[in-house]
């Protein structure tokens, strides 16, 4: 005699489902997080790389390489990444790049333009428009002061007898390993920085850079005034194609300041008076290159006098946990 075979009740197979969905939905956080854990570890490694060509770079030339390099004829300022790029071997990227003429020069707009792999952290998403030119999400430390280059030589400019910028980064820097006297590892050479929404019709509080209309002497009056302003104030739009081009130095393509702690928001005080923000898509904080190619990963929570003290080279500041 032939034995009946049993089958899954309709009740049966529905409880099966919903296992198998429960099963998936507790995998897929754990999927997504080592997904992200190896996004942050590229991250960490093209900062690495970034610590190897400035090293590079100071050996040959006894400094790191200008924060701002003005061109012979033109204007535009060249990043350090357009200065390091043949220590990356990107050596074909490097002779497109014309330093004797600004960088919107036509003969570099093809340079303008290029995408570099190593410029680019994974984690982070890209809204800009096409036409930005080539990304980037590693930014130079101009220091912890607000001035945008160096002080005015004219009594009657309003930035006349300001502190120049303290970071290992600015206008025409030549700041080698013997002017890091609070040391190389305990000095920020680089950090991440997420790419803007790329529309002034849009405010992007993590990624656009405001305008308060305000003009901070200090960095705590910075810090103050770029949290009272209305966020949702279109009107308070400063820049929002944050993070191209890549070869262009400009606070808000290349440079950062340790006047915000990380992932707070960025801010610029025209004429001459900056408070851009080290950030990041990775949950927590920041990514941390210090000047002696060491990355930290440092957390939203450090304090700020910490933060800051990283941003010196020269302040003498006695630094807490990070």
């Amino acid at each position: 005699m032939l034995r009946k075979r049993s089958a899954f009740t309709l009740v049966e197979l529905l409880v099966v489902i919903a296992i198998i969905g429960v099963l998936i939905a507790l995998l897929l956080p754990a999927i997504q997080a080592a997904r992200e854990a190896a996004r942050r570890s590229q991250c960490t490694n093209n900062l690495k790389q970034f610590g190897t060509a400035l090293h590079n770079y100071h050996a040959a030339r006894n400094c790191f390489p200008a924060g701002r390099k003005n061109p012979d004829t033109g204007t535009g300022q060249f990043s350090l990444h357009a200065q390091l790029l043949k220590y990356f071997e990107e050596g074909n990227v490097a002779a497109m790049v014309n330093m004797k003429v600004g960088f919107a020069d036509p003969v570099n707009v093809v340079a303008l333009n290029t995408k570099v792999g190593l410029f680019l952290c994974p984690s982070d998403t890209d809204l800009l428009p096409a036409d930005a030119g080539g990304r980037n999400n590693y930014y130079g430390n101009q220091g912890s002061g607000v001035l945008n280059g160096l002080p005015s030589t004219d009594p009657s400019n309003t930035n006349f007898g300001m502190p120049a910028p303290n970071g290992p980064f600015y206008n025409d820097s030549k700041v080698g390993a013997r002017d890091i006297i609070d040391g190389l590892s305990k000095t920020a050479a680089m950090s991440e920085k997420m790419t803007g929404d790329g529309s002034q019709g849009v405010s992007s509080l993590e990624t656009d850079t405001f305008k308060p209309g305000t003009y901070p002497k200090t960095a705590d009056e910075a810090l103050q005034q770029c949290h009272d302003m209305d966020p949702s104030d279109l009107g308070k739009q400063g820049v929002s194609i944050v993070g191209a081009p890549w070869i262009q130095a400009y606070h808000s393509t290349t440079q950062y300041y340790h006047i915000l702690p990380p992932n707070d928001r960025s801010c610029m005080f025209p004429p001459g008076r900056i408070a851009t923000t080290a950030n990041s898509r990775h949950a927590g904080g920041v990514n941390l290159l210090l000047c002696d190619s060491a990355v930290r990963f440092i957390s939203n929570e450090i304090a700020l006098v910490t933060w800051r003290g990283l941003g010196s080279r020269n302040g003498a500041e006695i630094l807490g946990e990070y």
